[in-house]
């Protein structure tokens, strides 16, 4: 995910933690099957639903063990009635102070877990694919009162936290800067959930930022809001 744009600081903030890059080693081996002559179930090839995939067994990971989350990203938007173009990777949003606690569930589920330079996230990988655990939203950190206005949806049919639709596109405009402004993954995002948007508390909460006021220009010449 790319929310925070290029812009981020590296500098690693107190109280963020720091997770040790976790150290090559084999995957654990699954239990033996009585039908171990079968061959192993594979996921599709489609990068879409491999990505779905990945967040449907992380969500259930959190979900299961308690942790107040919500999914956020291009998967959040595609749960609300958007396209399915996943972009890259899954995106799930966290408190700051819960990160320990989160990365300990993953790597007991036998996850690859690790701290990137960037010290607004920590990521793993879950079935190939990259996932991104962010604590800090457009250079704000991940509030209780966001994750609480989570909708719990379907997701591929697992029910899980989603941010709300006016929080999952608040944490994509005001991400806007100079060095991080592609208006062409946000668009598609807006028009799906155009009708399910507080569209004035997306621009307060912007303020004068300049890209994302080129952006809500943008969206009115298109008639989406």
């Amino acid at each position: 995910m790319t929310q925070n744009g290029d812009d981020a600081t590296l500098v690693r903030r107190p109280g963020i933690p720091d997770f040790p890059l976790a150290p090559d080693q084999p995957e654990p081996a699954p239990p033996q099957d009585p039908q171990a002559d079968e061959p192993p179930l594979e996921l599709p090839l489609d990068r879409n639903q491999a990505i779905l995939e990945a967040a449907k067994q992380v969500g259930a990971l959190l979900k299961r063990k308690g942790h107040l989350f919500a999914l956020a990203g291009s998967v959040a938007a595609y749960a609300h009635g958007g396209e399915k173009n996943l972009q890259h990777d899954v995106d799930f949003a966290i408190r700051p102070e819960d990160a320990d606690a989160v990365a300990v569930t993953l790597r007991e589920a036998g996850l690859t877990v690790y701290s990137p330079p960037e010290d607004w996230l920590i990521k793993a990988t879950c079935f190939g694919q990259p996932v991104d655990i962010i604590f800090e939203l457009a250079h704000r950190p991940v509030g209780a009162e966001m994750l609480e206005r989570a909708e719990e949806v379907s997701v591929d049919s697992v029910r899980m936290p989603v941010l709300a639709p006016t929080d999952l596109l608040w944490s994509l405009i005001a991400a806007f800067s100079e060095h991080h402004c592609d208006f062409g993954a946000a668009l598609p995002i807006a028009r799906a959930l155009r009708e399910k948007v507080d569209w004035e508390r997306v621009r307060r909460e912007c303020g004068d930022a300049p890209m994302p006021a080129a952006f809500f220009f943008l969206l009115e010449r298109l008639n989406v809001i």
